[in-house]
């Protein structure tokens, strides 16, 4: 398998994949405060940035830490937003910027290598330390997770370098721009056949490469109903037209399948990297769809004071719905500061009247 962050990190373990790395998509960082902020939000795609701009326009000090790398970077542009539909992803996240800026909330261009519970205040709170790469620390009273995720791609060659172009695996993100082309489903598991069903409603030309997964009579006869062509002879390797795009999958008997998009369901894994401390817990979904980090309401964990949100703990969320999940984390975060300081305030307002 591969792992891939097509919005950002690139295919990672292959010598192919690491050639094709995107840049890291750098910007103006903000200093790192040296004081103890009211909240971290490690991971700056939709979903962080509405959680801080929640927090900020709530006048609370926060912090957002971004490695730089979305995951939808490569895409020209993001879909199924209304009033955003066709934004090119990295406009919509610098104008993001911008606005929890506007605020008052912090972007820190960096990444977290940890992050742990911390000694308690002495009123009580909590307090989490965030450390990154490059040495500087912060300390937060509460902490929100919106690092997204990385695809897992199947180990094809030539597969990954069309990633995130004529490679795709979501009919409502990418589906109207390959409208009515030649397009082939590589099987990975029992979602491709939801997957090939999508994409039948999307074009007359489809094909279903089994790669030696089983398909039931039933489902083969849906299929036909819907006139998908089965091949089940085995992939071997995507090739290239002389212009470097995608000319067709090559099967292991020779036989060159003209397709000019391939859709691909992949394997989903939170990206966990540095918060091992916080001890949070996973969920591994069925038909190794994917691995996440487990919530409730809002985003909620069992770590006190630690939430997560967007594609961390959500691994179908478009933009649209990471970006909503954000801002209600943010809220909730927010909401409870406003209690725990109340709390205090009475606390210590009595403790005067006594002495």
């Amino acid at each position: 398998m591969i792992l891939t962050d097509p919005y950002g990190a690139g295919p990672s373990n292959t010598e192919e994949s690491l050639s094709f790395m995107p840049e890291i998509s750098a910007y103006e960082s903000d200093a790192l405060p040296g004081e103890t902020v009211d909240a971290v939000v490690i991971g700056g795609g939709p979903a962080g940035l509405n959680g801080a701009l929640m927090l900020a326009r709530s006048r609370r000090t926060v912090v957002v830490i971004d490695s730089g790398a979305p995951r939808n970077a490569p895409a020209e542009a993001m879909h199924g937003f209304i009033s955003l539909d066709g934004t090119p992803p990295l406009d919509l996240l610098d104008r993001a910027r911008q606005q929890v800026r506007s605020y008052g909330g912090m972007i820190v261009l960096g990444e977290v290598v940890s992050a742990q519970p911390g000694e308690p205040a002495a009123d009580g709170d909590l307090r989490f330390a965030v450390a990154l790469a490059d040495a500087r620390t912060i300390t937060a009273r509460r902490v929100l997770i919106a690092t997204g995720l990385r695809d897992v791609l199947p180990d094809v060659p030539g597969l990954a370098r069309h990633w995130g172009h004529s490679v795709i695996h979501c009919p409502y993100c990418h589906g109207w721009e390959v409208r009515d082309e030649p397009i082939g489903v590589l099987a990975t598991g029992s979602s491709s056949i939801h997957q090939a069903l999508l994409f039948r409603q999307l074009t007359d030309d489809l094909v279903y490469f089994t790669r030696g997964i089983d398909l039931d009579d039933d489902t083969r006869a849906r299929f036909a109903a819907r006139n998908i062509r089965v091949v089940d002879t085995a992939v071997v390797e995507v090739v290239d037209d002389v212009d470097g795009s995608l000319a067709g999958v090559r099967l292991a008997d020779g036989t060159l399948v003209e397709r000019r998009i391939i859709a691909v369901a992949t394997a989903m894994q939170a990206r966990t990297e540095g918060l091992e401390g916080l001890g949070l817990p996973m969920e591994t979904l069925p038909d190794d769809m994917g691995r996440r980090f487990a919530s409730g309401m809002a985003g909620t964990t069992d770590v006190p004071g630690v939430w997560v949100a967007g594609n961390a703990t959500d691994l179908a969320a478009q933009v649209g719905a990471s970006a909503a999940a954000g801002a209600l984390a943010g809220a909730h975060i927010n909401a409870l500061l406003v209690t725990f300081d109340t709390d205090a305030a009475v606390g210590a307002a009595h403790s005067n009247a006594t002495t």
